[in-house]
């Protein structure tokens, strides 16, 4: 066992845990880590919100291991982190008006938005219901491993379904054991609050989830 970046014990091995420096990463993690997303692997990032689990979103059996090891039912979508705002288009089917107002406010940042997926998003990330909840991360760690990989990374929290989400690396260990393929250890979390879930499908749009950005925020936008 060594200690997280919090001083905690981590139940995990040296080589499946990396400390990185969240406001500037070292790129040789970040690169290390999309090599084992790109083998299918399943890597734990910190988020502006809590840690997150990452897998390649455009690959079937990565997605369908993340729902094993989190014993999520497949019914329950899972949003992604896009690359750039440019890569938005890719994997939904519209934009709206109102989306395009309150990505021009929120993102990057603690905003999840709710749009009508293409074809080329998974059916399993959708949870059945054709939508895709998306966000563009404003954490160094998150928005540098997908801008790296090149294509959406899962962004669910780490944490068994139905639980609390991991704070800190130590946590992301505690609750999976030896199932992560690779912890990126950024320190403790200072967010408190998931990510707000936005449905823009809908007019106007619904708040599904009140977290980071309060619902007083996006008056002017509901």
């Amino acid at each position: 066992m060594i200690p997280n970046a919090d001083g905690d014990e981590a139940i995990t091995g040296l080589d499946s845990l990396i400390r990185v420096n969240g406001p500037r990463p070292d790129e040789g993690a970040i690169r290390r880590a999309v090599r084992i997303i790109l083998d299918g692997g399943v890597v734990a990032f910190p988020t502006e919100s809590f840690y997150g689990l990452g897998v390649d979103a455009t690959r079937h059996e990565a997605v369908g291991r993340l729902f094993r090891i989190k014993a999520r039912d497949q019914g329950q979508p899972i949003l992604i982190l896009i690359p750039s705002l440019e890569s938005l288009e890719q994997y939904v089917a519209a934009v709206p008006k109102v989306a395009r107002e309150l990505i021009n406010v929120f993102w990057p940042g603690g905003l999840t938005l709710i749009f009508e997926a293409t074809e080329q998003v998974l059916p399993l990330l959708t949870g059945g219901t054709g939508k895709i909840g998306v966000r563009l991360s404003s954490h160094p760690v998150a928005a540098l491993l997908a801008c790296t990989l090149g294509h959406p990374i899962t962004g669910t929290s780490a944490n068994l379904s139905g639980n609390p989400p991991a704070r800190s690396a130590g946590e992301v260990s505690r609750a999976f054991g030896k199932g992560m393929d690779l912890i990126l250890d950024g320190g403790r979390t200072q967010e408190v609050k998931a990510s707000t879930v936005l449905d823009v499908t809908v007019d106007p749009p619904v708040v599904l989830r009140e977290g980071m950005i309060s619902t007083s925020d996006l008056k002017g936008f509901i």
